[in-house]
């Protein structure tokens, strides 16, 4: 497998359309219900429609959910683990106003290392508590979650260093710094990890990469309809870009680009492009596409 996706797999139930939140007491009405894969799914099903050779370690639950889970990446070309959960975490998810509010259910079920291994995986993407999911030879890409950021506020797991990616956005890094400075907090991680990637909404992201940094704005901005699982695209987007030999400061651009573009649809996996849209747009754009992608096509 190329890439291994540990992260734990959610069903995301969206409301489409709504206005604003409702305050208590308050219904409001929505255009839409729509039921797509989550969490750790958001990130597999990109890398797959990138092109590369994807895997789901998470166990799915039997339920429902599971079911309409595991069908989706099926569809999508997702290897998944033969282990199993009783039940399915699951994610409403209210887009609003260019943001999103979400409530989770999580029954806590998480890959075990030995589902990762057993796929020989290049890269491993998993969020930060996950990091003894990580086989020896693999890459480790590792995002952080409401719940990663609480629980290791100002201090971050002694295992970090395992990683090569860290995906944080600006509040998950003052967060696990305790600094008060956006730059001041990447450096700061960026003492124990490779290559610390933060996203910065509208603004794009920032990289720190052997003390050097690397700023990728947003190119032509959307506007956003739900920003649900945008960093999730953007680590598949870095991950694949970088599978690829792209340099730090490109596999930031086109993974900016990636989930940029994302945003203007609903749910997490609907704006997910495939490689040849993203590299449509990208050579839209003057940029060049990732050494290993250019020698595939015979370019």
């Amino acid at each position: 497998m190329d890439l291994v996706v540990a992260t734990p797999v959610f069903l995301d139930l969206t409301f489409v359309g709504l206005d604003r939140l409702p305050v208590a007491g308050e219904e409001r009405f929505a255009a839409d219900l729509v039921q797509t894969p989550g969490g750790g799914a958001i990130t597999a099903i990109a890398a797959a429609r990138l092109g590369l050779r994807t895997a789901v370690a998470a166990p799915l639950g039997r339920d429902t959910a599971g079911v309409k889970v595991r069908e989706a990446l099926t569809a999508e070309g997702v290897e998944i683990v033969e282990r199993t959960a009783a039940r399915t975490p699951t994610t409403v998810v209210f887009p609003v106003q260019g943001d999103r509010a979400m409530v989770t259910v999580d029954p806590g079920v998480r890959a075990a290392a030995s589902d990762v291994a057993a796929l020989q995986p290049r890269a491993v993407a998993l969020s930060l508590d996950q990091l003894y999911a990580v086989p020896e030879g693999a890459s480790a890409y590792v995002t952080v979650g409401d719940d990663d950021a609480r629980a290791y506020a100002g201090r971050p797991p002694a295992l970090l260093g395992r990683a090569c990616v860290l995906f944080v956005n600006s509040r998950e890094a003052l967060g696990l710094t305790g600094l008060q400075s956006i730059e001041s907090a990447a450096e700061r991680l960026g003492e124990t990890v490779d290559t610390v990637v933060v996203t910065l909404g509208p603004d794009g992201a920032i990289a720190i990469n052997g003390g050097e940094r690397y700023v990728a704005p947003v190119l032509d901005p959307v506007e956003p309809v739900d920003t649900t699982g945008a960093g999730d695209l953007l680590a598949a987007a870095y991950i694949w870009a970088d599978l690829n030999g792209a340099t730090p400061q490109a596999a930031l651009e086109w993974s900016v680009l990636y989930a940029s573009r994302a945003v203007a649809t609903p749910t997490g996996i609907g704006g997910a492009l495939t490689a040849e849209a993203l590299l449509a747009a990208g050579d839209a754009r003057g940029m060049v596409a990732p050494p290993g992608v250019s020698a595939r096509s015979g370019d």
